[in-house]
């Protein structure tokens, strides 16, 4: 038997992986032992029995955020001990960081059966402030998945379309560690403002922006109103906005992960990422692969009925290996949709979560 199919698991699941030789990015399951991190290619709808790659973890350094891709804010950085460089995406901010802290544990616990120094875990790798590209920050923010959500707001009697609050700005850099405190996040996002890269709204974040020490311009309050600068090349959220499916992606984030989804015309399987939204209810479902922040498609789940599908035997209008975990959805115009969750417990989350908004 392989001796790393022997070594604990610890966590296993879908990441988008940047090839070494070709710069594209494939989606890959992971699996994660105490000493290495492992990958796999699914073939069609199963996983090949082929381990694809191998990242050794003994002194390996993490970067989480790792901000320098363009339109991938949920991605990862693994230097390994001879140098190469690993980069990965997870499917949501809450999976990148638990992959982040599954990673760093095992490495800190390598180094200390190795008499190494465990990593301080005061300062996550990538947070500090002055290591900060004010630009990447910017395009995290533009990111259509969980950048800054625009919205209307009133202030004294008038209302300002697409914009945000001060507040709101400091809540979402310290969520995304990219500031450790509130008052380095005003620290940040008051740079912003300084290079043109945010402009305030309104009379109240414009007074202070006039008259406050450089490091206090931007406001940490919920009446202040901020937006992106006019004069920027519009990208990401703004593409979508502007798009017809503006309304569609503007409900709330539910669910959203890594599912497998057969092809309507060549029936072929890939992995894709799904974001369940409400209010209104749409299924919507991205390729993880590129870098283009569009939906490849979606549907309104008002009026659909979803399933789940025995995993004994292929149900009719499936094809391929089916690895199992299989549901169906059949929309009001009776399209039907065929889907593989990697685990049971993923499967009946989802199905449970879409029969909510149905």
């Amino acid at each position: 038997m392989d001796t790393d199919k022997k070594n604990t698991i610890l966590r296993e699941g879908f990441l988008v992986k940047r090839g070494h030789l070709v710069p594209n990015w494939k989606a890959r399951w992971f699996v994660l032992t105490s000493d290495k991190l492992l990958y796999y290619k699914y073939e069609g709808s199963k996983r090949d029995s082929c381990q694809r790659g191998k990242i050794l973890l003994k002194d390996c350094e993490i970067t989480c955020p790792f901000l320098e891709y363009e339109n991938r804010p949920l991605a990862l950085k693994l230097q390994t001990k001879n140098g190469a460089a690993h980069f990965l995406e997870a499917c949501s901010r809450q999976e990148r960081d638990d992959w982040a802290a599954d990673i760093t544990a095992a490495v800190d616990k390598l180094k200390k059966a190795g008499g190494g120094k465990v990593a301080n875990k005061e300062e996550p790798a990538g947070s500090q402030f002055h290591n900060i590209n004010l630009s990447k920050v910017l395009d995290s923010m533009y990111d259509i998945h969980s950048g800054i959500k625009m919205n209307n707001h009133v202030e004294q009697g008038n209302t300002y379309s697409n914009c945000f609050s001060g507040s709101a700005v400091v809540d979402w850099l310290v969520f995304m560690q990219l500031a450790l405190t509130r008052v380095e996040a005003m620290t940040l996002a008051s740079a912003l403002l300084e290079e043109g890269l945010l402009r305030t709204v309104g009379l109240k974040s414009a007074e202070s922006f006039r008259t406050a020490g450089l490091s206090e311009q931007f406001m940490d309050d919920s009446t202040a109103l901020y937006s992106f600068s006019d004069n920027l090349k519009k990208r990401g959220t703004v593409k979508a906005e502007t798009s017809l499916s503006a309304v569609e992606l503007s409900g709330q984030v539910i669910m959203r992960g890594y599912l497998l989804k057969q092809g309507h015309r060549r029936k072929n399987w890939k992995v894709r990422l799904f974001v369940l939204r409400s209010e209104p209810a749409f299924l919507h479902y991205f390729d993880p692969t590129k870098d283009d922040v569009g939906p490849v498609g979606g549907f309104s789940l008002r009026g659909c009925l979803v399933s789940s599908l025995d995993d004994n035997g292929v149900p009719s209008g499936v094809k391929g290996n089916v690895q199992g975990n299989l549901f169906k959805i059949i929309t009001q115009s009776n399209t039907p949709y065929f889907i593989q969750a990697p685990t049971h417990q993923e499967k009946m989350a989802w199905i449970d979560a879409i029969r909510q908004q149905t």
